[in-house]
């Protein structure tokens, strides 16, 4: 256990890890962690500029998460006690800087029916030109439509529009009822 303890802290390091999150997303923590971030962003002296694109998109990134991800078997996470039966939220996050560049990384569990829905909103987000992102954004908004989870997809449009990258994602299915969604958002100084 000690070693693999230290490989996980040496990965963290070679990978410039500045936070780190496993677990159930709650109110509570979204505030902790934007505070440790806005901390960590002034310690480090960034460029107003790209500390506020950080944080923005950062707060976008963890609120997806709180909304969209779906409840799980405490079996599928690897939990062995509680109650059988008894369904957990879990999720991962990770911010890190790699050559000038931000990383943030969440991972999810969602329904495997739902996979096909959101890789389809997913990738027409990644067609779009930064002017037609901004159309489409204006437009979602307008039209009201909302997702089942009460959104309607702004949070991935505004990371799009706001790091001006193309949502670089993920699905691997975990089992006939579940998969694990990953987003890995790069934001460029």
């Amino acid at each position: 256990m000690m070693v693999d303890i230290y490989d996980f802290y040496d990965k963290m390091e070679r990978n410039n890890i500045m936070l780190s999150f496993k677990g159930d997303i709650t109110s509570e923590l979204l505030t902790s962690i934007l505070q440790i971030m806005e901390s960590k962003l002034d310690t480090m002296q960034e460029e107003p500029k790209i500390k506020k694109k950080v944080y923005n998109v950062l707060v976008e990134c963890l609120q997806n998460l709180y909304h969209h991800m779906d409840e799980i078997p405490k079996s599928l996470n690897g939990a062995s006690s509680g109650v059988d039966g008894e369904n957990i939220r879990s999720a991962i996050f990770m911010i890190g800087k790699l050559d000038n560049q931000y990383n943030i990384i969440t991972g999810n569990y969602i329904l495997t029916q739902n996979v096909e829905g959101l890789k389809k909103r997913l990738d027409e987000i990644n067609k779009l030109t930064k002017e037609e992102l901004k159309d489409y954004y204006k437009a979602v908004l307008n039209n009201g439509e909302m997702s089942e989870k009460g959104g309607g997809g702004l949070g991935m449009i505004d990371i799009a529009r706001k790091t001006g990258q193309k949502l670089n994602y993920h699905f691997m299915p975990v089992d006939d009822i579940y998969s694990f969604f990953s987003l890995n958002i790069k934001i460029a100084q």
